[in-house]
């Protein structure tokens, strides 16, 4: 319980009204996705940068932890005051777009900015932001840069990282920093926003974005292939991608997830099929659109696809992606608890991968249905269980502590997308030395020496 003195200090900074410690707001702030449940002491709403920097300079001070958040839809607790203190929120009043620079292509925005809000602003102006997470209605830029998030458009246009030019953050003492640059070549110094992108509010409190935009794409199409093995679907995908087409999108469902789909929603799915892909091209010529997507269906019939669909206008194209944007919660039929992890590995390991995953789910007698982004690696990988049943919990997290394992021995990484928070820092050993862990620590101690910022994430304590 954070003392009654600190509460009134920090009034003085923000107001009365920007700051909160009744039971509603800190039940309202305690959960993320993970629908685990952690109150803070308090809530608040800074204004500004300056609001930001005074306030963790007195928190570093007095020692009281600060966890920053946006829009709390994270999947791995990388906002949840897991260690009490207070959550610092952006949402209300940082989430201007400070400015759109139409004659350098890029983005000032402060964190709380969310992302659709700015696709949408600069694609009225001819321009795009490609990185799309699913979150991307509600889901805030601080949030996606302290994440590295990436989505459906990743296979071409990469992810979250690929964006950030530059940012301004608060240091746990309250000094603010400005790390890169408005230019697009910059290799003066340590590259700082580098190591604040996927530091999970671990290192500083981000407070203005700068990003890239790129022109918008004039056209789009969409085309589902249909497969009698995941394996021949998996192999679709890596000869595809180095066959030197580069679909916007290259996204999969497996027999499970089009049960659960077709169940769920009954759209008419092939249910017998091994498995889905569906894959989106873009370009500014019809002609340039049509040869990509005869490409990719020479590749797909090469490997094993029966049926290869184009769809004919936009209604056709939103029922072609009904099946991958509705996956994930169709799998509640397999089991009441879902442990979603966003395992990613080199494109070639993906028909092995996906082998080791079912034999998993074989060992243990359990459905690990799986879906994702093909086109740069990344599965989401469901193991589903019996939430009420013990020992049905235990056996799942054995089969992730072996999903993991399978994923690391294949040369993929823990996460993809969804970072790595409280849900996977018992994990953080199996994928990294102690050198490396020691490093890490190292590089948040250098940020952090009294510990105040988002601690308890990444496995650094």
């Amino acid at each position: 319980m954070i003392d009654v003195k600190h509460l009134k200090h920090f009034s003085t900074i923000v107001g009365e009204e920007n700051i909160y410690s009744d039971k509603a707001h800190l039940i309202a702030y305690s959960y993320d996705a993970t629908r685990e449940h952690f109150e803070p002491d308090a809530v608040i709403f800074p204004r500004n940068e300056e609001d930001i920097s005074n306030i963790l300079k007195y928190c570093n001070e007095h020692r009281i932890i600060i966890v920053p958040r946006g829009a709390g839809s994270g999947f791995t607790g990388g906002a949840l005051p897991s260690s009490g203190g207070i959550v610092l929120a952006m949402e209300k009043h940082m989430n201007k777009i400070l400015e759109i620079d139409m004659k350098n292509m890029v983005a000032i925005v402060q964190p709380g900015v969310i992302n659709m809000d700015l696709q949408r602003a600069v694609e009225e102006l001819g321009l795009f932001y490609p990185p799309d997470p699913a979150s991307q209605d509600y889901s805030t830029l601080g949030g996606n840069v302290s994440e590295n998030a990436g989505g459906m458009r990743a296979a071409k246009y990469g992810i979250t990282k690929d964006y950030v030019m530059a940012t301004r953050a608060v240091l746990p003492n309250g000094d603010i920093i400005k790390a890169g640059k408005r230019t697009i070549k910059d290799v003066a110094g340590y590259n700082i926003s580098g190591i604040l992108i996927a530091s999970e509010g671990t290192l500083a409190v981000l407070s203005e974005i700068t990003l890239k935009l790129i022109p918008k794409p004039k056209l789009t199409k969409t085309a589902m292939g249909i497969f009698s093995s995941v394996s021949d679907a998996m192999e679709a995908v890596y000869k595809t991608m180095a066959s030197g087409i580069t679909p916007v999108a290259m996204e999969f469902l497996d027999n499970l997830t089009i049960r659960a789909v077709e169940q769920t929603f009954k759209k008419g799915l092939p249910v017998d099929a091994g498995a889905l892909l569906v894959t989106d091209v873009d370009g500014n010529l019809e002609e340039d659109l049509n040869f990509q997507l005869a490409q990719i269906e020479k590749v797909f019939r090469e490997n094993g696809c029966t049926e290869f669909k184009i769809a004919k206008d936009k209604a056709e194209a939103s029922d072609i992606w009904f099946a991958r944007r509705n996956a994930s919660q169709s799998l509640s039929i397999y089991g009441s608890k879902k442990l979603n992890e966003d395992v990613t590995v080199p494109r070639s390991a993906l028909p092995e991968l996906l082998e080791k995953f079912y034999a998993i789910a074989d060992k243990y007698n359990i459905k690990i249905p799986c879906f994702g982004h093909t086109g740069d690696g990344n599965v989401h990988t469901n193991v589903m269980v019996d939430g009420k049943d013990p020992e049905q919990v235990k056996i799942a997290y054995k089969a992730i502590e072996e999903v993991f394992q399978a994923t690391i021995d294949l040369g993929g990484t823990l996460s993809g997308e969804h970072g790595i928070g409280l849900a996977k820092a018992p994990y953080m050993r199996m994928a990294f030395s102690d050198e490396e862990m020691n490093l890490f620590k190292s590089i948040k101690m250098a940020f952090d020496p009294n510990n105040i910022l988002n601690p308890a994430k990444m496995g650094l304590n």
